[in-house]
């Protein structure tokens, strides 16, 4: 089976615009972009995140801090 060929591409156009009508088909191709675009992004983040090997931690001990002194004005 070869898929939609030209013919079912226009029935679908023609379907898509008798339900939705020609002014909310731009707003629908914008956010089914986006959507295609998120999917890439968190396939693209996943596939990253297995390629990397495991990362450690390293707990580091917070610097003390320095001692506060008084200092006093000459009277």
């Amino acid at each position: 089976m070869g898929g939609i060929g030209a013919s079912g591409l226009i029935l679908l156009i023609l379907i898509a615009l008798l339900l939705f009508g020609p002014n909310k088909l731009p707003e629908l191709g914008k956010a089914f972009g986006r959507t295609l675009r998120e999917f890439k992004k968190g396939a693209n983040d996943l596939m990253d995140d297995s390629e990397r090997p495991a990362r450690r931690e390293v707990a580091v001990a917070p610097e003390a801090e320095p001692a506060k002194t008084e200092r006093r004005l000459p009277e």
